[in-house]
C-alpha cells in the first residue's frame, strides 16, 4: 500500500508549480538510516557566541534536537511552539530530565538569530525555565555533517533564497544516537515523553508511516509567500470533506432501501 506521505506529496505536487528546476519534495525529507548517530564532537556556536558542541550541552542527558531556520518566514516558529507546549504538558523537564536544541541549519545565520528564536520563545512562554533550552547555528561542513547523520535533507533554493525543509524533531539518546522522530508541528505530549523514556534508556523506536510537513514558501506568478502547509490543509480538509460525504451518502441510499422494503 502506497505511504499517506507519498499520496499526499504527489497531490502537492499536482496542486503547485514548478520553480526553475527546484522541487523542494526532491531536496526535503527524512531517510530511515539504521544507528543513525550524530557527531557530538562538532563544534556549533551558541546564542552567546560562544564555541560548544552537542556532547557538551547535553551532559549526559538524551538531546530533543529541532532543525530550524532561527529567522524563519514560515513554519518553524510554529514547530517550537508546539514542541514547548508539548513540553510543559509532560512530566519531563529541559535541564533536569533532557536537552532542548533549536539547531540552525542555515550557515549564514549567527548568534543574533539564535538569540532571537530564544527571545521569542521566552516571551511565549514566561513561566517556563530555560535552563538546557539552546539555540545553535555553525559553519555549513559540520551543520550538514550533523543532519545527514541523522537522514534530514534540506535543499537551497537560490532563486527565492529559501530553504525547504521538513517540520521535525530528532529525540537522540545521550550518546547522540537517534532514538525516534517526532512529525509535524505539535507532537503529543504523551508521545514526547514516550520518546523520552526509550531515549532514557537507550531504545531505539520504529519507523512508521508519517505525513511529513514542507517548511518552504514561495509564489513565481506573484511574488508573494503561500504556504505549502495551507495547501496541506487544503488537501486533507477536501478528502475529510469527501470521506464524510461518501458516509453520509451510504447512510441515506441504506435508509431508502430500508423504507422501500417496508412498503413492499
Amino acid at each position: 500500500m502506497m505511504r499517506i506521505s507519498h499520496i499526499l506529496i504527489c497531490l502537492f505536487l499536482a496542486a503547485t508549480p514548478a520553480v526553475a528546476n527546484f522541487n523542494p519534495f526532491d531536496k526535503a525529507g527524512i531517510d530511515q538510516k539504521e544507528n543513525a548517530h550524530v557527531p557530538m564532537d562538532r563544534v556549533f556556536t551558541d546564542a552567546g557566541g560562544e564555541p560548544v558542541t552537542l556532547g557538551q550541552l547535553g551532559g549526559g542527558k538524551p538531546i530533543v534536537l529541532v532543525p530550524v531556520l532561527h529567522h524563519c518566514l514560515n513554519i518553524c516558529g510554529v514547530t517550537l511552539g508546539g514542541l514547548m507546549s508539548a513540553i510543559e504538558a509532560q512530566a519531563f523537564k529541559p535541564g533536569e530530565d533532557f536537552v532542548l536544541v533549536a539547531f540552525g541549519i542555515d550557515p549564514d545565520e549567527g548568534p543574533a538569530a539564535a538569540r532571537d528564536d530564544l527571545d521569542a520563545l521566552r516571551k511565549r512562554f514566561p513561566d517556563m525555565s530555560f535552563e538546557g533550552i539552546h539555540a545553535l547555528t555553525g559553519d555549513q561542513k559540520p551543520v550538514f555533517e550533523a543532519m545527514d547523520a541523522l537522514g534530514y535533507r534540506y535543499g537551497y533554493d537560490e532563486t527565492i533564497e529559501q530553504y525547504a525543509h521538513v517540520a521535525a524533531t530528532a529525540v537522540l539518546t545521550s550518546d547522540g544516537t537517534l532514538s525516534r522522530w517526532l512529525y509535524g508541528l505539535s507532537p503529543q505530549p504523551n508521545d514526547l515523553k514516550l520518546a523520552l523514556t526509550e531515549a532514557g534508556r537507550g531504545e531505539i523506536g520504529n519507523w512508521t508511516d508519517q505525513l511529513l510537513l514542507l517548511c518552504y514558501h514561495y509564489d513565481p506568478v506573484t511574488g508573494q509567500y503561500g504556504s505549502i502547509v495551507q495547501i496541506a490543509l487544503k488537501v486533507s480538509g477536501g478528502l475529510f470533506v469527501v470521506g464524510a460525504g461518501s458516509l453520509i451518502g451510504f447512510a441515506l441510499m441504506r435508509e431508502r432501501r430500508k423504507t422501500k422494503g417496508s412498503k413492499a
